[in-house]
């Protein structure tokens, strides 16, 4: 079963009016991330002056950040930025939110499932591209 704060946060990074959901797409759009296929593992907050996040591409690289901003200013949000922006697509299974990241793959499977197939350009539908942090979950 997926995490429902990975359900709830991937939910606000897709939908919410709010500047810090509305900054942070701008930011993984800026990282490359489509935050329309993006699934959040987790943002949370670790001072007063930022966050620290984990995402999930849709590719299935992920990803850990640090979103710093203004947390007293009314629309501090706006001017976050990220910093520390890391590939540990090879190593997350031994960090922290290994669990979640884990179940954070089931929502992109599930996703992947759900999505329609796009043929090439001959026209031909094909199996699905790996994702690659996948790998690890898939049996032997």
């Amino acid at each position: 079963m997926v995490s429902s704060i990975v359900v709830q946060y991937t939910d606000l990074l897709r939908t919410s009016d709010y500047d810090l959901w509305r900054r942070l797409r701008e930011l993984l759009t800026g990282q490359g991330l489509d935050p329309g296929r993006t699934i959040v593992v987790d943002l949370l907050q670790e001072g007063p002056d930022h966050e620290d996040g984990q995402v999930i591409s849709e590719d299935g690289r992920v990803y850990k950040f640090t979103l710093f901003y203004d947390q007293a200013a009314e629309h501090g949000a706006r001017s976050a930025y990220l910093h520390g922006w890391t590939d540990i697509t090879d190593s997350w299974q031994s960090g922290s939110l290994a669990p979640r990241t884990a179940d954070a793959f089931a929502l992109l499977r599930d996703e992947d499932v759900r999505a329609p197939s796009v043929p090439d350009r001959a026209g031909n539908h094909g199996e699905p591209r790996r994702r690659a942090g996948a790998a690890q979950l898939d049996g032997p």
